[in-house]
């Protein structure tokens, strides 16, 4: 288990409702080898939310990959009940997946392919299954931070059983973390949880390699229209938060299951 409280830097004075600075991750808690049964699983906590990661290792592709000599990975993203205040219904009992699972699910996958090589991995599939257990913000990001953790675990296994012969190749290409911002009370602020993201001027979730480069901005100004200057600002929080979630999930690998 690897846990960090992630330091802020000087530049404004502006505090929050949980005591941090604007520039200022919540804790963050990495837990590997949460599941007994997975090829790779962890439980990453953002604060108060908590998603489960869990990584299934297949051998074989979708029937469209088939022949190709390439693998795949693809993610499905789901919240229980009681992650929120209030019960909401399971979506198998709608009968029907909501439109914010589907995006997310696809953000995930995405995410993660960016830094996966599917040649390396040869023709094997690895799904992420993201379950909320507790939602405060920042939900996707999590699991985007986790679900990297439980890949990297997840491809590790695979090269251990012989299911994956990459020759020397590497199968990851870098990592892979993401991070909340948002304009809340007129102040560009890092890692938003619900109090501060529900009331957000501006609201962002930046996904970004490990070597620093971008997987994918999604920026939405719920209120007001944002400039490029606050822009600017968004994207350096995002940046300087994304380096610290690397640092975590490094420290978490290196640390062993």
């Amino acid at each position: 288990m690897t846990t960090a409280p992630a330091a802020g830097t000087a530049g404004t004075s502006a505090v929050r409702a949980d005591g941090r600075a604007h520039d200022q991750l919540r804790p963050v808690t990495i837990t590997r080898s949460w599941l007994d049964q997975a090829e790779g699983s962890v439980l990453v906590e953002f604060g108060r939310t908590r998603v489960l990661c869990a990584a299934s290792f297949t051998e074989g592709v979708p029937r469209w990959r088939k022949g190709s000599g390439e693998g795949w990975v693809t993610a499905e993203y789901a919240m229980l009940p009681r992650a929120t205040n209030e019960r909401s219904q399971r979506e198998s009992v709608k009968g029907r997946i909501g439109g914010r699972t589907h995006e997310i699910s696809r953000l995930i996958g995405r995410s993660l392919r960016a830094v996966i090589d599917v040649s390396a991995l040869g023709e094997n599939t690895i799904v992420l299954d993201c379950d909320v257990l507790q939602a405060d913000g920042g939900t996707r990001t999590a699991a985007i931070t986790g679900a990297y953790v439980a890949l990297a675990d997840a491809v590790a296994w695979g090269q251990r059983h012989g299911h994956v012969k990459s020759g020397g190749k590497p199968v990851l290409t870098d990592s892979v973390a993401a991070v909340s911002v948002g304009i809340v009370d007129g102040v560009p602020m890092l890692d938003l949880p619900y109090v501060e993201d529900v009331r957000a001027e501006t609201d962002m979730n930046v996904v970004t390699t490990g070597s620093g480069t971008f997987v994918e901005v999604q920026g939405t100004a719920e209120h007001a229209p944002f400039d490029r200057a606050e822009l600017d600002a968004l994207l350096d929080l995002a940046v300087a938060g994304t380096a610290e979630l690397t640092a975590i999930q490094r420290a978490a690998l290196e640390a062993g299951a």
